[in-house]
């Protein structure tokens, strides 16, 4: 544990500093009445002084970070040499100043400020020194396919929002010929997503090549009907600006992207799979590890704990297929469910409203294990047409705003692979009590500035989300046992990761032996299978984050219930989980040990509350 984070250390050295201010007042108590008054130098104004400083500081910081972010603008971002080397040498300087503030005289809260604002600048300054600009894509989509949110998140208020958003639609040919030419310098130097795990990316640029603007993403702020604060020429003009535009710059640009994926890129990317193999690789992954992390874990022991955790799991898993009656292997049994029809929806409709249904479930239940819920809603649509054949399965897309809800998202893309019998962990994870949940909470914790609120720790927010499959049982859900074993598949494709990212990214593991290890022991689709492969190769260490928060939280659970006892209030351990937002797990280990000793001491003190 780090010191700047240990109470006990914090409450000595107000103690030693109290003793001494008192000590010098009754030294010079004979003569005090012939002294001029001194200001009061109390250790909560030295305090306060430290807090006040460090947090003018960071404010300062966050504004110059908002104003450097380029996607606030009308254009969109500069993404040449120069601007991007510009933005990364300003972030440095930011982080020195940092690095420079003595943490420990900081108040608990400032103290995780400062922590997540470094967590945030330093993740930047890495991206940029590990060459990430010559990769600005994966497989499930890249800066092409974002561009949609510049569509779903827009807001139109004003005629000039719209001239706004036709100008960022300008600026399309130019941003995408600058990503490409860090595309083409990969090429050269070796920086390349895996040619295999690539296969069919292209597809996921055709999908924004429309014969018709109209039809284009791009128009769909303009086929709603007319604002009431501009008048019908004016409307009809803004529509035909966007047409001319989309037609004569937009879908010029992503035919010219298209064209060089196809006939350049994947065929010259590289063979190999591992992160190890780029230049820097090995220091590249150990360094996202630590990110997605917050540990500082080595890939032999990530590996290690995700063996132990799939023969656990395995275990758990053959006595729910005892449960179910069938005679036969895990295989076969693994077998069986991705192939009889009994367990996969029809239609998408059918997918949407059993999704539905579940949420609304879990809705119901929120209130007995939750002593705060959040005010902003979330609906649940399928995952945009354009990027769901490479997309993974489901996933929660938050919004900032308060007038927008956050959706949860559900696959409808190949429904002969979206078994039902996972469905109701896919929906606790990404709706409630999952990332919905705990995202909202944290969006709207007003007394916290926005580069904490808004600021994401994979590590916790998805261990958070695997935790709250798990919750699921004792919130009435997995009655049967197929819906059970879906959701110990899912908690087996977490612990596969452990095992597959690191087998890739530092052990010399083939696609393939990674595809064969998922596979043997998940009841994952084989189409489910090949995405989520092809994921974390082109994102290295993302999906080690889920099962190490996971396992951090239900250690900490079960802590607290041998602590405490008939005292454990599961309300009140999830309100201290997530009282904070998103923090690394060294500050949440640390947040719920305090508390544990906090009710261990009541319990210990005769009356106590």
């Amino acid at each position: 544990m780090r010191s700047e984070f240990t109470a006990a250390s914090r409450k000595k050295q107000l103690f030693k500093a109290t003793v001494l201010a008192t000590s010098f007042t009754l030294l010079l108590g004979g003569c005090a009445a012939t002294q001029e008054t001194q200001p009061d130098t109390s250790t909560k104004q030295v305090v306060e002084s430290a807090d006040s400083r460090y947090e003018a500081l960071a404010d300062g910081i966050y504004d110059k970070l908002q104003a450097q972010n380029p996607w606030q603008s009308n254009e969109l971002p500069d993404m040449s040499a120069e601007a991007i080397k510009q933005r990364a040498d300003e972030q440095k300087v930011w982080l020195a100043q940092l690095e420079q503030v003595d943490v420990n005289e900081l108040s608990r809260q400032n103290q995780i400020n400062h922590r997540m604002l470094t967590y945030r600048l330093q993740n930047d300054i890495d991206g940029y020194t590990f060459n990430e600009h010559y990769m600005p894509l994966n497989a499930e989509g890249g800066f092409h396919s974002n561009l949609g949110f510049m569509v779903r998140n827009a807001s139109f208020r004003s005629f000039e929002d719209y001239e706004n958003y036709l100008q960022r639609l300008r600026s399309i040919p130019r941003y995408m010929s600058q990503q490409t030419d860090w595309l083409k310098a990969a090429l050269e130097e070796g920086y390349t997503q895996p040619k295999a795990a690539m296969q069919g990316f292209e597809e996921s640029i055709a999908a924004f090549i429309v014969q018709s603007p109209q039809d284009s993403l791009f128009y769909q702020p303009f086929q709603a009907n007319k604002p009431v604060f501009v008048s019908a020429e004016q409307w009809q003009e803004l529509q035909q600006q966007a047409a001319n535009v989309i037609d004569g710059l937009v879908l010029p640009a992503y035919q010219d992207y298209f064209d060089f994926m196809v006939m350049e890129y994947l065929p010259n990317s590289r063979d190999s799979v591992g992160a190890s193999e780029l230049p820097n690789g090995s220091e590249y992954y150990q360094n996202r590890i630590k990110h997605y992390t917050t540990l500082d874990l080595t890939p032999e022991e990530i590996h290690q704990r995700g063996l132990a955790e799939v023969e656990r799991i395995r275990n758990e898993m053959a006595v729910v297929i005892e449960k179910t009656g069938y005679k036969g292997s895990f295989e076969d049994f693994t077998n069986f469910l991705r192939t009889d029809p009994q367990f996969y929806p029809e239609t998408a409709e059918e997918l949407l409203k059993e999704a539905s249904y579940i949420s609304k479930k879990a809705d119901g239940e929120l209130p007995k294990f939750f002593k705060l819920l959040p005010r902003q809603p979330y609906g649940v649509a399928p995952v945009p047409a354009e990027i769901a054949p490479k997309y993974t399965t489901g996933r929660y897309a938050g919004s900032n705003r308060s007038d927008r809800a956050g959706f949860y998202w559900v696959n409808t893309y190949a429904l002969d692979r979206r078994p039902l019998y996972q469905l109701e962990a896919l929906t606790l994870h990404e709706a409630v009590p999952g990332h919905h949940l705990q995202g909202a909470l944290a969006r709207e914790m007003d007394d916290l500035p926005d580069y904490r609120r808004y600021t994401y720790i994979s590590a916790f927010g998805e261990g958070w989300g695997l935790y709250s499959e798990w919750l699921g049982k004792e919130m009435g859900f997995y009655q049967d046992p197929y819906s059970d074993f879906g959701r110990l598949s899912y908690e087996m494709w977490r612990a596969a990761r452990l095992v597959v990212d690191t087998g890739m990214h530092a052990m010399g593991w083939t696609r393939e032996e990674a595809m064969d290890f998922m596979a043997s022991n998940t009841a994952l689709s084989l189409h489910n299978v090949k995405t989520e492969i092809d994921r974390y190769i082109t994102w290295p260490g993302q999906a080690l984050s889920y099962k190490l928060g996971e396992m951090l939280i239900r250690q900490l659970r079960t802590e607290a219930e041998t602590a405490l006892g008939a005292d454990f209030d599961i309300r009140e351990f999830h309100d201290v989980v997530l009282r904070n937002g998103s923090i690394p797990l060294d500050i949440l280990e640390q947040e719920i040990r305090n508390w544990i000793d906090e009710g261990v001491a009541r319990r210990s003190t005769p009356g106590g509350a």
